[in-house]
């Protein structure tokens, strides 16, 4: 399971783009933790029956694999049998013609097998590659489906293990295991039947070796599994902890955490490690234990077979080609004992990748969600259109029991009002904007939350995402044109509608001087554009989307007082004849507000509009005098 550290508190902020999920606040919303490597019981069983499904949509390819794997390991059986009878009929009988006979026979065998397994192995390589792209397709897939809270409670290092190097195990273990398993058990069951047809007694000699080898077999997985496990789980707190120091990179500096950031590295490399080398010498006493099996079955079939040869019971090329194909009875299992680490790791990757396809979607009829979860709520009603009034009538909640972050909160926005949320970090203002996104849901008996007369958690969160406009204080850009970013806030605008957005969110005047315009490539932090033309670039990819209620998360806090003009600008137009709900540090942005809700400690404790406030003296009317002498200093 997903085993977070427990949340620290409230103030998770919506994400970035329209629609996107919020990121752990400054109040301490529901953050982020390193996940807890707590495994459940492992079930091979049904996850071999999960990976099985997948490869089975691959049917025609599979087919053919393992029609060649059938005729190569085959012809590979028939060269014992052959080379006994070379012994018996043509070299002792000295048959020269006879003995070159069966050679060419023998070549061309080996000929025969040979491309056939070179074309069972392109084939499986396809056959795997198509299977891994199909479990890879709909993790990402179920990935986009799942809440925000889900993301606010787990690593994102630990899931990009999950996506990246789970799904490669899984892809290295079909291209390798499969084709070595198939050919393997095509060996054994060949083989046996040909030793049967040859000799039952010494069959019967080979086959004393199997009880051991398989309590031997057993005992050794069933201590292996578990430490490849940590071992993954080791290397996804690795890879969350590299994740979260590089982004934060300035902070670490900064603070001149640099020191306490790798030996906080060095623990979780060691304890990587530590996993690793456990895992991989458990499992390496596989191939030596297979190994001696193997060779004391090639002594007593030698020993056996040598007395009833003197016995006469038997013929030199009889024992000649049991010998041999007690070798190729035996090799298929130190073929899979050296596969073993490899199958195992793959085992293990599947599991965490299918652990993380059993979180339940918010989205549980989606098309994306293969597997919807039968205790799921259904989407609900379809939001066509809005007029954006919206009321929050005695609205309690928490994200921990123990730990209320709202508390009675009740207002209502009249369509295309402003209304500005203030109040000090923490307050509880973000996570107004969380139940408003569905980000979050209230129960019934917390109050209830309406836009146009319907309650909202009867409304289907992606239709209702799409009637919302979010611009954040952290202007988020995606790996793409300038264009497309913009076309990010409705996929079918036309050229002309993505210019028109951005003339009305200012953004063309600076595009326009850059030497590819609309066509200039960003980086996925919009590294080659100031923090202002990017929160320019969201205003403008929120007015292409023509949203019908507007949230403005502090959206010019981080910039300067001349691209605040710009951005003040760009925000009017933007909030014009639309519900809009500010969250604002500079209050002088939201002086003309319609209604000014001040929040603290998880209530309303003043509302009005500017002018009201200030003539009321309280609250707001301190915080308002103490920034305006801050900003005169």
């Amino acid at each position: 399971m997903f085993n977070v550290r427990p949340a620290a508190g409230p103030g998770a902020g919506p994400g970035a783009g329209p629609g996107a999920a919020p990121g752990a606040g400054p109040g301490g919303g529901p953050g982020r933790g390193m996940p807890v490597p707590k495994q459940r019981a492992r079930d091979t069983k049904a996850t071999l029956v999960r990976i099985w499904r997948y490869l089975s949509r691959q049917r025609v390819g599979l087919a053919f694999t393992l029609l060649f794997a059938v005729v190569g390991t085959g012809l590979g059986l028939l060269a014992p049998y052959l080379l006994g009878r070379a012994i018996d009929h043509y070299i002792l009988e000295h048959d020269k013609s006879g003995l070159l006979r069966l050679c060419l026979l023998l070549g061309s065998a080996y000929l025969v097998s040979g491309l056939a397994s070179w074309l069972q192995a392109h084939l499986m390589a396809g056959v795997s590659q198509r299977t891994v792209r199909d479990m890879r397709r709909d993790l990402f897939g179920h990935l986009q489906d799942l809440p925000v809270p889900f993301f606010d409670r787990t690593a994102k290092g630990d899931l990009m293990s999950r996506a990246t190097n789970d799904i490669e195990n899984v892809s290295t273990t079909l291209n390798q295991s499969f084709v070595q398993i198939v050919a393997s058990a095509i060996t054994l069951i060949g083989s046996l039947t040909l030793m049967f047809a040859l000799d039952i007694w010494l069959t019967l000699v080979c086959l004393i070796t199997i009880p051991l080898v398989s309590w031997a077999s057993k005992q050794i997985a069933s201590r292996t599994r578990k430490h490849f496990s940590e071992q993954q789980s080791s290397l996804g707190k690795l890879n969350g902890f590299i994740e979260e120091t590089l982004s934060g990179q300035k902070a670490v500096k900064t603070l001149r955490r640099e020191r306490i950031a790798v030996s906080q590295f060095s623990e979780m490399n060691d304890a990587l490690k530590s996993a690793s080398v456990r895992a991989q010498t458990l499992s390496g006493y596989m191939g030596p234990v297979m190994n001696a099996m193997g060779h004391l079955t090639f002594i007593l079939i030698a020993a056996v077979g040598g007395w009833m040869a003197f016995e006469q019971w038997t013929t030199v090329g009889v024992i000649v080609s049991f010998l041999n194909y007690s070798k190729l009875f035996s090799a298929p299992i130190n073929d899979l004992a050296n596969q073993y680490n490899l199958i195992q790791a793959g085992i293990a990757g599947a599991e965490r990748v299918f652990e993380l396809m059993d979180a339940e979607s918010e989205y549980p009829s989606h098309p994306s969600h293969p597997h919807p979860s039968p205790s799921s709520q259904q989407s609900g009603k379809t939001v066509h259109a809005l007029s954006g009034d919206v009321v929050f009538d005695n609205v309690s909640f928490s994200y921990r029991p123990d730990k209320p972050v709202l508390q009675g909160v009740s207002f209502r926005a009249n369509p295309g009002d402003v209304v500005a949320l203030v109040g000090p970090t923490g307050a509880g203002k973000t996570t107004v904007i969380n139940l408003l996104t569905r980000f979050y849901d209230i129960e019934p008996e917390q109050g209830r939350i309406s836009l146009d007369g319907e309650e909202i958690r009867s409304l289907d969160k992606d239709s209702l995402r799409s009637r919302l406009g979010i611009v954040l204080q952290d202007a988020y850009t995606f790996s793409d044109t300038i264009r497309e970013n913009i076309r990010y806030g409705r996929l079918d605008a036309t050229d002309e509608e993505v210019v028109a957005a951005a003339k009305l969110a200012n953004v063309h005047s600076f595009v326009r001087k850059l030497p590819h315009g609309y066509d200039t490539m960003l980086t996925a932090d919009g590294g080659n554009l100031s923090q202002g033309q990017r929160q320019l670039l969201t205003i403008a990819r929120a007015i292409l989307a023509d949203p019908a209620i507007l949230i403005l998360d502090e959206a010019t806090s981080s910039v300067d007082t001349r691209t605040e003009i710009h951005i003040q600008q760009a925000m009017e137009t933007l909030m014009r004849g639309r519900t809009s709900f500010v969250i604002a540090h500079r209050l002088n942005t939201i002086r003309h507000a319609d209604q000014i809700l001040v929040v603290d400690g998880g209530r309303i404790v003043e509302r009005g509009t500017h002018e009201e406030l200030l003539a009321a003296r309280g609250f707001y009317e301190r915080l308002y005098r103490t920034q305006f002498a801050g900003e005169a200093i």
